[in-house]
């Protein structure tokens, strides 16, 4: 990986494959870090020296003190969650004066939103799973053309914006809950906070364009995963946002020609929160295992995670989608203790058709069933393993095996939550 190129990390299951980490790892190459898309329903867990620090809407950059950081415009940002959030990373004792950035075009959470998810998915049959942090009705006001933005927060048509919106969901399905809302506590509530912010406000657009004309490097975070993507992923079951690479442009304000470079980042297993299909799921003591040696809870809601072996139908079709140029393979430790390893290689239908590729229909998905390839388990310490050579010859083969699978290097094996737990290759 050059030091000069932009690139762009992206989820490519389901989400909480350990992006943050990477991020975290690659930042200090990186002058300057930007979130593009998703809200504070994303849960980005580092490690430093022992110390856990969980970021939400800040970009994993944070922790390195010469990285910018930025907040694009694809961000939705719930203005409470941001400050408490920079708040706590200021009492870790991490200046973010002078280096993070708010861009003034980001869509705004506001309370409505919250009130709008959580009773939209009480009444749904079908639930989604979603966070009921306001992050879907947030994106629909906003393409609606009803939503706010961070600049309208200083502008004069703010509160009879705000208006519009809370007479317009005052007569929808769940009006009696934005009825209760009061007003004017709501407005000196948003004001306060939105001063407090506005020393932060910026053209992030703009800052990107100098940076780049400077020849200065830039690191895309991502939030959830290629399989949440709305136009992509597994449809309804997804999150409102576009989670595959190509939106780091839109969603940060940057031409697509400076997307140089694209690291998609897989667990050597898979997880799902919510609800939706997972052909690989393990409901049984070998998903529970992996649960809890994987310590697979929620870092945002605390939810357990369903969770699987590989799944490389819908790897091959998360490479496709990003252009990846090369994979990041995260927790292998996690699996040192299993007899034996099981990896979905493609799917068969009844009439035993093979399917290398998961479909976008969730109907043709439940009609496929996962075949496997055996691979008998390095029972040994991979752990905290910082050169290839030191690695288990079994889990060497795991990774060639799904290098060739995949026909994309893996550059990186993490091999622990800790900052330096990785092996370069």
């Amino acid at each position: 990986m050059q030091d000069k190129k932009n690139t762009v990390i992206i989820g490519a299951q389901w989400g909480d494959e350990g992006k943050g980490k990477i991020v975290d790892v690659l930042a200090e190459k990186f002058p300057h870090v930007v979130r593009f898309h998703g809200g504070h329903n994303a849960g980005h867990t580092l490690w430093v020296n022992g110390k856990k620090t969980v970021l939400h809407l800040v970009p994993s950059g944070i922790l390195h003190k010469k990285a910018k950081c930025y907040i694009g415009s694809g961000v939705v940002v719930d203005l409470s969650a941001l400050i408490e959030e920079m708040q706590s990373i200021k009492k870790a004792k991490v200046d973010i004066e002078g280096r993070f950035f708010l861009s003034s075009n980001a869509p705004l959470i506001l309370p409505i939103h919250p009130v709008l998810d959580k009773a939209g998915e009480n009444a749904k049959e079908n639930k989604i799973g979603t966070t009921g942090r306001g992050i879907g009705p947030a994106y629909e006001d906003f393409v609606s053309r009803r939503g706010l933005r961070v600049h309208h927060l200083y502008e004069k048509c703010f509160e009879e914006r705000l208006d519009a919106l809370l007479a317009y969901h005052s007569q929808g399905t769940h009006g009696k809950e934005i009825k209760e809302l009061d007003r004017a506590e709501l407005i000196k509530s948003i004001k306060k906070m939105a001063k407090q912010l506005k020393p932060f406000v910026a053209d992030v657009p703009a800052l990107l364009a100098k940076a780049i004309e400077k020849n200065e490097a830039i690191l895309f975070e991502g939030a959830q995963g290629t399989m949440l993507d709305v136009s992509y992923g597994t449809y309804p079951f997804v999150t409102s946002s576009q989670c595959v690479a190509s939106h780091a442009a839109t969603g940060s304000g940057v031409g697509a020609k400076h997307l140089h470079n694209v690291v998609a980042v897989t667990k050597a297993y898979c997880t799902r929160v919510g609800g939706g299909p997972f052909p690989t799921e393990l409901d049984n003591d070998i998903g529970e295992s992996l649960r809890q040696i994987g310590h697979e809870f929620g870092a945002t809601t605390g939810r357990k995670r369903r969770c699987g072996w590989i799944d490389l139908p819908a790897l091959r079709r998360a490479i496709a989608l990003n252009g990846v140029d090369s994979l990041v393979l995260t927790k292998v430790d996690v699996l040192d203790t299993f007899k034996e390893i099981m990896v979905c290689t493609h799917y068969e239908n009844s009439k035993g058709e093979k399917f290398t590729l998961s479909p976008f229909s969730l109907e043709e998905l439940e009609g496929l069933k996962p075949v496997y390839k055996k691979f008998k388990g390095w029972k040994s310490n991979s752990a905290d393993v910082k050169n290839w050579d030191d690695l288990p010859a079994k889990l060497q083969d795991y990774v060639i095996f799904l290098e060739k699978q995949l026909k994309t290097p893996i550059s990186i094996v993490s091999t622990g939550q800790e900052r330096e737990s990785f092996v370069q290759r």
